[in-house]
């Protein structure tokens, strides 16, 4: 384990007394989430010789994908193979991983300068850290039309750029249920000419609105959408309550984004409504640019604050998070270590042989 300290404080590496351990239950920083937000994180810190543990849940978001898009060099992997090689390359820096799930995290008694947090497990263990650092991601709450969550990942998308290269030149619906429903359509043109747009159960769009879809070939269907057809493990309909199938290949949909943030409300961190034309589309942890939340000691990284990050950049704002807690913590040590110089602890004398 990197720089790891035992409890008390004693050193185990290049450190300088910063009562961070990382052999018994104490680390530098645990770190909530184990997707790329959380493993970029924690390897940066790794890389600083920080004692790192990652608890990790084991539900990435982007599970159901069958690949990874727009992350350079790794284009086209398999959500899986990024996640395993993450790993890797954190444990190859001394961080340690677990599986498991954090039920909440309390704030310690800065007793003799210590203080940190208490982080408890689903499985009734617990361990503390100086630091925490929330990359729990982001629940993906779908639409409740039959069919849609069991195709969702597959041809139900909501990404163009996660997705669109995959249904280009294809039959595309997009499913109205929400303000966003016609801008998706329009990104969605640009890989094919054949998109539909299903209003379901929105408001008509307005006269500038329907001049822009038409202009562009955007076919508008009045009606409430009832299921999603399925043939031959592929979708090939959206069925309409009138009985009407219209033909489709891939139908869009847009979820409602909510921040997993239960670590946070266990120390009182509150998540923040993202409002579009009036209409909440998802819940987010804030936080100032450095990723630090308004709860002292806890930083936030990946769709948990930015819900519209890719796995790219969410992997990058670990990064930057991760570099702010090291920072952080340097703050600590430097403001320890002179306290220390300032104060040196007096030095009991050599019992006297006679």
């Amino acid at each position: 384990m990197a720089d790891a300290v035992s409890a008390d404080g004693d050193t185990d590496g290049a450190g300088d007394g910063a009562p961070a351990a990382g052999r018994g239950e104490w680390y530098d920083v645990v770190v909530v989430g184990g997707g790329a937000a959380g493993l970029s994180g924690a390897l940066a810190l790794a890389r600083a010789r920080r004692a790192v543990l990652v608890v990790d849940g084991g539900q990435p978001r982007n599970a159901p994908a069958a690949h990874v898009h727009n992350y350079l060099s790794r284009d086209g992997a398999a959500p899986s193979e990024l996640l395993a090689a993450g790993r890797a390359e954190v444990t190859g820096y001394g961080g340690r991983i677990i599986s498991g799930s954090v039920a909440s995290a309390v704030r310690l008694d800065d007793q003799d300068g210590i203080g940190g947090f208490r982080v408890a497990l689903t499985d009734g263990s617990s361990v503390h850290a100086r630091r925490l650092l929330v990359a729990t991601g982001l629940v993906d709450e779908l639409p409740d039309v039959p069919g849609v969550a069991e195709r969702w990942g597959r041809d139900v998308l909501h990404c163009p750029y996660c997705h669109g290269w995959e249904v280009r030149d294809q039959a595309i619906g997009v499913l109205a249920t929400g303000p966003m429903a016609a801008h998706q359509a329009q990104l969605f043109r640009q890989v094919s000419a054949d998109v539909t747009l299903f209003l379901h159960t929105e408001p008509e769009p307005g006269a500038e609105e329907s001049e822009r879809l038409a202009a562009r070939g955007i076919n508008v269907v009045r009606g409430e959408v009832v299921s999603l057809e399925v043939t031959g493990d592929h979708l090939s309909g959206v069925r309409l309550a009138s009985g009407q199938v219209v033909p489709r290949q891939a139908v869009v949909v847009g979820p409602r984004f909510n921040a997993r943030a239960d670590v946070g409300a266990s120390l009182g961190l509150a998540t923040t409504e993202l409002r579009v034309a009036g209409q909440v589309i998802g819940t987010y942890v804030p936080t100032d640019p450095t990723g630090a939340t308004a709860v002292p000691g806890v930083w936030a990284a990946g769709n948990v604050t930015d819900l519209m990050a890719q796995v790219i950049g969410a992997a990058a704002a670990g990064l930057m998070v991760g570099a702010a807690v090291n920072a952080d913590l340097i703050a600590e040590d430097i403001a320890r270590a002179v306290a220390a110089y300032r104060n040196p602890s007096p030095v009991a004398a050599e019992p006297i042989s006679v």
